[in-house]
């Protein structure tokens, strides 16, 4: 059972309002993300004369405007050993009392650690709402806001210390783009749509927009503008309709009936995210210069939307290079805007590319981290264990990757970048991670994939039994296949073949005959070897086939290769540099787990050895406090020279899980799972970064994290390997935990 508890006080559904819909996001979030390391409690805020329907992990209530209340709630959760930190969701409107101030009678008796999120920070505060603000950061433990503006306005404007605020983005959804999905009937076919959400009321301002649409119109006569969302409950109680009527009005008078149309309902999420992944371009009109942030903007962001919005701080920073800012009522503005963006296709493209690289980091999965970092940091001392969640396999993107020929090399963003063409480094890979997905699962549509890499593969087999590396589209060999080196792709060729007869079992007795046949065909190509990972991934395919086909010249040429890293280890290594270069390059991990396989069927104490001096000396690089950093690929790591940082990618990482799995399979150490752990760990958020590398969504790996971003592109490789390190993972973790 879970003893350990986090507890939010917010605004929840079924009410609604935007904090409402946040908070239930964010715990959705940490729930998806984390696994049974902590329950998420909710406490309330009731309305007054209100009576709704809470769902069950509401387990407290707060009447915000009984200043009572408030003392009666904190002597609650003191005595409630399970909750072990609290989150507090903060807009002036939502607590009782002089600009809220009844707040502060529950922080002054709270004794858990409280992390409070500032939802609005408004200028130029006066002297009483500055004290409140003052109150609530100093009785807090730590405070969240979502942007670079309300950090700079507390710290400047309220003289709040910098090191007691976090800035986490407000969370955006991970949504394919939508020319993914493509359906056969597309909504609003020949229309270009422009669109608007949201809980309607005065302050969203969207009668700016409609007095933009005449001059956008003439410009673009299929112009659609969706105005989409029911209005808000509180203007509703208040002043009824009036609002959304006079919107009616100015449409008939504008004389654009054809061009709006109202779309009056609280829209369920994957049905907003539906109509947003519709949209060519998004107007936010809000008339409020104070509006720290904006979900709405961040959600149309999330749906690659270029956006023209009014210049509250949140579009400021968000919208460079993926939109337009206008300002406050000018609908001259709005619409000279739109009409640069709607009449450059090429610009239009930039910034939907932009509005994806800079929303990506905001998404829900990092928010959850961010939130969840907050809360170990200050409970370090109390047992907090943090468990990520793993992922569901989905080959969804490696589907996607992959054509008749076979799969497409790079991507943008998650399209297929078909000029990039093929390689047969990817499709090796590919081949294994498929073909052990099918021995997981038995699923027949991993067959043909299979059969499309297996094909490439001995597509690139020339006749003298090598194989070349890059294909374009067009079934052509590029000439850079003249020029480079390819010891390293022929290594992985043979390592395919050899571990796909390995699993002779799934796969059809004729099928078996023509990939034996290629890979007898490359054996003589062996002998001559002298890239160390060329060398390792072969003895990985020989060892392989030495399962499939007990052939003493198979043991000998093992034992050649092996004597040849066995050189190379001598040859430069020293009691500080344990290697077989004199620097480390990529795909390290592969050298030392090569010549353990070796050890294994040449019973070489020698091999052994020098495999395990060699992982270590790796390891004791690569981990560092409960952390992986591997090898940069900005320049290597040089032997004598101190290691370089950043520039890590999902090969490195994978590969060290492979050899984690082969050493635990060898030696039983609880260490190596440890560390399996903490890797695999680096593809959900545990890095520098503190963001995902693997997008569950699409199903894809981003393909690098650098200094201060990540490369969001999910190109073959880096999709490939996270699924071999996925597998591994199945097989090591399998009560997900």
């Amino acid at each position: 059972m879970i003893s350990n508890e986090i507890l939010m006080i917010t605004s929840f559904p079924p009410r609604k309002c935007g904090i409402a819909t946040y908070s239930k996001d964010l715990i959705k979030a940490i729930e998806d993300k984390y696994n049974g390391s902590f329950a998420i409690k909710v406490c309330a805020l009731k309305k007054r004369n209100g009576d709704l329907k809470y769902p069950n992990e509401v387990k407290y209530f707060l009447e915000s405007w009984l200043k009572e209340d408030y003392k009666r709630l904190a002597v609650a959760i003191n005595a409630d050993e399970a909750i072990k930190v609290v989150y507090l969701q903060h807009e002036f409107g939502l607590y009782g009392g002089h600009l809220g101030d009844f707040i502060i009678d529950f922080l002054r008796e709270i004794q858990k650690p409280v992390i409070t999120t500032f939802h609005t920070v408004l200028t130029q505060p006066n002297d009483d709402r500055k004290i409140v603000v003052q109150e609530i950061v100093q009785l807090s433990s730590k405070i969240i806001v979502m942007t670079n503006f309300s950090a700079n306005i507390l710290k400047n404007e309220y003289e709040i210390e910098e090191g007691k605020i976090k800035i986490i983005p407000h969370g955006t959804h991970l949504i394919e783009p939508f020319h993914l999905n493509l359906k056969e009937s597309i909504p609003f076919k020949s229309r270009i749509v422009i669109s608007t959400f949201g809980l309607i009321s005065e302050g969203k301002g969207i009668e700016t927009a409609l007095d933009a649409l005449p001059k956008i119109i003439t410009k673009f006569p299929s112009v659609l503008y969706l105005i989409i969302g029911k209005t808000h409950p509180e203007v509703k109680k208040i002043e009824g309709e009036v609002y959304r009527d006079s919107l009616h009005q100015k449409v008939k008078e504008l004389k654009i009936e054809n061009h709006v149309l109202f779309i009056n309902k609280y829209l369920e999420l994957d049905v907003l995210l539906e109509y947003l992944q519709r949209t060519d371009l998004y107007f936010f009109t809000s008339k409020d210069p104070q509006q720290a942030v904006s979900g709405t903007l961040v959600y149309a962001l999330s749906a690659a939307c270029p956006v023209v919005s009014t210049p509250i701080p949140h579009s400021l920073e968000l919208l460079d290079g993926a939109g337009i800012n206008f300002d406050f009522g000018n609908s001259e503005q709005l619409a000279n805007a739109a009409i640069t963006i709607l009449s450059d296709s090429d610009l239009m493209e930039e910034m939907l590319l932009n509005a994806v690289q800079r929303i990506s980091p905001t998404a829900w999965q990092n928010a959850a981290i961010g939130h969840i970092n907050i809360a170990k940091l200050l409970l370090k001392e109390k047992n907090f264990e943090l468990n990520y969640k793993l992922p569901e396999i989905n080959l969804r993107h490696i589907e996607r990757l992959t054509m008749d020929l076979g799969m497409i090399q790079f991507a943008k963003i998650a399209d297929p970048d078909f000029e990039s063409g093929y390689t047969l480094d990817d499709n090796a890979r590919a081949l294994i991670a498929v073909a052990k997905h099918f021995e997981l699962t038995g699923k027949f549509r991993d067959l043909p994939l299979v059969h499309a890499y297996l094909n490439f593969i001995l597509f690139c087999q020339q006749d003298d039994g090598s194989f070349l590396n890059y294909v374009t589209i067009h079934k052509l060999f590029f000439d850079k296949n003249r020029d480079e080196n390819l010891e390293d792709s022929n290594g992985r060729a043979i390592w395919a073949l050899g571990e796909f007869l390995s699993l002779r079992q799934l796969f059809d007795f004729n099928l078996q005959a023509q990939v034996e046949n290629a890979f007898q065909k490359a054996l003589h190509t062996i002998h001559n070897l002298q890239s160390p990972r060329a060398i390792a991934f072969c003895i990985k395919g020989l060892y392989f086939y030495y399962h499939y086909k007990n052939d003493k010249s198979i043991l000998e040429l093992i034992t050649k290769l092996t004597d040849n890293l066995v050189s190379k280890y001598r040859g430069v290594s020293n009691k500080d540099w344990q290697w077989y270069e004199e620097y480390l390059t990529y795909g390290n991990a592969l050298i030392p787990e090569a010549m353990l396989l070796a050890a294994k069927v040449t019973n070489s104490e020698l091999f052994e050895v020098i495999a395990y001096k060699t992982f270590e000396f790796l390891l004791d690089i690569t981990f560092n406090n409960e952390k992986i950093k591997v090898i940069s690929n900005r320049g290597w790591h040089h032997k004598g020279k101190d290691k370089n940082i950043f520039g890590e990618q999902p090969i490195e990482v994978a590969y060290t899980i492979l050899t984690l799995s082969t050493f635990f399979n060898m030696y039983k150490k609880r260490e190596y799972l440890d560390k399996m752990k903490i890797a695999f760990n680096w593809f959900l958020g545990e890095n520098h970064l503190h963001q995902i590398i693997y997008n569950p969504v699409t199903g894809g790996c981003y393909d690098g994290l650098e200094q201060d971003h990540i490369n969001l592109n999910q190109g073959a490789e880096s999709t490939v390997c996270y699924l071999m390190a996925r597998l591994i993972v199945e097989k090591h973790f399998q009560n997900n935990d």
